[in-house]
């Protein structure tokens, strides 16, 4: 049985796009990547001949206003995501737009309402991968009280020693990023998907190189923080404690651990570990074959145009509460108070 084809357009073909969304769109059935706007006209000519995309757009406006477009990625950096979105909603376009969701929790809010506005249309958030083959298990194993009842989720992130001559980059630079902070988001997301979500936040943050080259002849102001500690309370009665540092040089590897009345379960290199308390140390868990997730953005927002399954990973509601985080932890470190959640 034929099926319509799905033309997709691009803003902003970066390096994820690149690596994949736009193959993975093409992996699916009757998908074509049919258009591609970059910030300029010379960008978007070269990755239309690198990528092999037949049409070039000299403004994102001009791709969202394409009556031949059923579908829009947003690849750029998270100053245009809400704009870009909100646009291509309403004018009836799919949006599959990249993490982080947007620069602060009021343009997430704005993003969710014009999704709420065309139900019709999918709306997808590019989700944290990092924990994907292993959410499924942590979740069942949560649910069979492996851990008893959970008392504390911690996550270190750290490992680099602070480069001190590095030009300024996108992700520290608040135009560009907005209120995102390193890794925070993602692991948030991750957290979010075992244990549900905080109802208060207190946070301190400290950046270390406070200008950064912008250019050959400009510096600029660095206001996001390159180490921070966060702690809270979950709704579940956990408490929550983040550190993610760009300064904590051979701390190991990422990870984040759940511990519990009864036993610890630890997320780290992409392995599962667990232990109770009759056991002496944390012993690497196997994880099913049927329980092992995996990347498949692109097909879930294809399957979800086409009416065969909806957007989990990551829904625009879903975005919205890791943005309401990322914005209660700027306003904690900014005003020196705990924050509470909702927004």
């Amino acid at each position: 049985m034929s099926i319509d084809p799905i033309r997709v357009g691009v803003i902003g073909a970066g390096r994820n796009t690149r690596d994949k969304h736009i193959p993975g769109l093409r992996a699916q059935d009757n998908v074509e990547i049919s258009g591609v706007c970059n910030r300029s006209r010379e960008s978007s000519q070269r990755a239309a001949d690198e990528l092999s995309i037949p049409k070039i757009y000299e403004q994102w406006q001009d791709l969202i206003a394409d009556p031949e477009l059923d579908a829009v990625v947003i690849g750029t950096w998270p100053y245009l995501h809400a704009d870009t979105a909100i646009a291509a909603l309403d004018a009836g376009k799919h949006v599959m737009c990249e993490a982080r969701m947007a620069m602060n929790a009021d343009e997430a809010h704005a993003m969710w309402a014009a999704a709420r506005a065309n139900p019709r249309q999918v709306a997808q958030i590019v989700p944290s991968p990092m924990t994907l083959r292993v959410d499924r298990m942590i979740q069942k194993l949560l649910t069979e009280g492996y851990l008893g009842d959970l008392l504390v989720v911690d996550v270190q992130a750290g490992g680099d020693f602070l480069d001190l001559y590095a030009p300024i980059h996108w992700r520290q630079d608040t135009d560009l990023s907005g209120m995102n902070i390193m890794s925070m988001g993602i692991w948030y997301e991750a957290i979010m998907r075992w244990a549900g979500t905080a109802k208060t936040v207190m946070a301190s943050g400290q950046t270390y190189v406070k200008m950064r080259k912008a250019s050959e002849d400009r510096l600029k102001a660095v206001r996001v923080p390159e180490h921070i500690d966060i702690i809270g309370e979950m709704v579940c009665g956990a408490q929550l404690h983040i550190q993610i540092s760009a300064v904590m040089g051979l701390a190991g590897a990422p990870r984040a651990t759940l511990y519990g009345t009864h036993g610890t379960l630890q997320f780290t290199q992409n392995k599962l570990l667990g232990g109770q308390k009759e056991d002496k140390a944390l012993n690497e868990i196997e994880i099913p074959a049927q329980l092992q997730g995996g990347w498949r953005v692109e097909e879930e927002f294809i399957n979800a145009i086409r009416g065969r399954e909806t957007i989990t990973h990551t829904s625009f509601e879903d975005g919205v509460k890791y943005m309401e985080f990322t914005e209660a932890v700027t306003r904690s470190i900014q005003e020196g108070r705990a924050v509470a959640l909702p927004l």
